[in-house]
């Protein structure tokens, strides 16, 4: 089994063209040069890296840890953006003239991501359109997009949810490298932020150990995930338990594996900044970045 290190830089050599010399690696990646020299010694030993490239081997090592599907939320009204989601969902809604959700589904198609589902329930039918340009897109449709909160779509995903990425489809990424072909363990996005009143996280020995509403020396939350095969079929069982239980309805699906079940996971954080992905919330932050809509 890989460790970390040993996954980063195999990762890192699938990224490039040619040989990599160490300092290049430890740059990339940034080690120390003596770290990065301990850890290709390993993968030579083993044959995973020959003369600074990633072997066969190496590729076969890593594909256990290849993302198979993602699970995009698009189920619900996008009420703070009306005017504009009166008639269109709010994942469709073109910003500088590409549809938010494009942005994810480009970056899914250049990670080679072999299934990518979309939960859609309010105006489902507009998203049909997508199919033109993703015809490998497949639908889920979320029937109690209206009287259940987000954890209705993820019930309905089932157990989709497994070595996937699950994100909110109304993030307009900026950064599409954010979505990686292979991930090592369970994980969010996040913002490392001084002060916020967003959702947060705090952090224990590199994993997440609180939620929060505002906080202090922590990280944004952002609405992008990924559990690995193990995570996600646990994940799936206690998705079922927690919106069964009274009250489960209401809530978010993200609460169930960081609040309620906190103790079954051990979810990482990996880094982002506040340009590499933005939530779009209200119609007048939508105005301050497409002018256009202030016309």
């Amino acid at each position: 089994m890989l460790t970390k290190k040993q996954f980063d830089l195999l990762v890192y050599l699938t990224e490039q063209t040619g040989s990599q010399s160490q300092r290049a690696m430890a740059e990339g990646l940034h080690l120390s040069v003596g770290s990065v020299n301990r850890v290709v010694k390993e993968l030579t030993q083993q044959g995973l890296v020959c003369d600074g490239r990633i072997t066969t081997q190496g590729l076969e090592a890593l594909e256990p840890h290849r993302v198979r599907r993602a699970v995009l939320m698009a189920a619900g009204f996008g009420s703070r953006l009306v005017p504009i989601t009166l008639n269109t969902p709010k994942p469709l809604v073109r910003v500088k003239g590409v549809r938010i959700i494009d942005t994810l589904l480009d970056a899914l198609v250049a990670a080679e991501i072999p299934e990518i589902y979309i939960v859609r329930g309010y105006l489902k039918e507009q998203f049909d359109q997508l199919l033109y340009k993703y015809p490998m897109v497949q639908f889920i449709d979320n029937p109690l997009y209206n009287e259940a909160n987000n954890i209705a779509s993820i019930v309905c995903a089932g157990d989709r949810i497994r070595n996937a990425y699950i994100m909110e489809a109304d993030l307009l990424l900026s950064n599409p490298r954010l979505i990686q072909k292979y991930q090592y363990r369970s994980n969010y996005l996040a913002i490392p932020v001084e002060r916020t009143d967003d959702y947060c996280f705090h952090l224990e020995n590199g994993f997440i150990s609180q939620v929060a509403v505002g906080g202090v020396n922590c990280y944004q939350t952002v609405g992008i995930s990924y559990w690995t095969e193990e995570d996600g079929t646990t994940l799936v069982d206690h998705v079922k338990e927690v919106y069964q239980a009274p009250g489960g309805k209401e809530r978010l699906w993200g609460q169930v594996p960081l609040v309620y079940h906190a103790n079954d996971y051990k979810v990482s954080i990996r880094e982002c900044t506040l340009e590499d992905v933005v939530e779009i919330d209200t119609f007048q932050e939508l105005k301050n970045i497409d002018p256009t809509y202030a016309m």
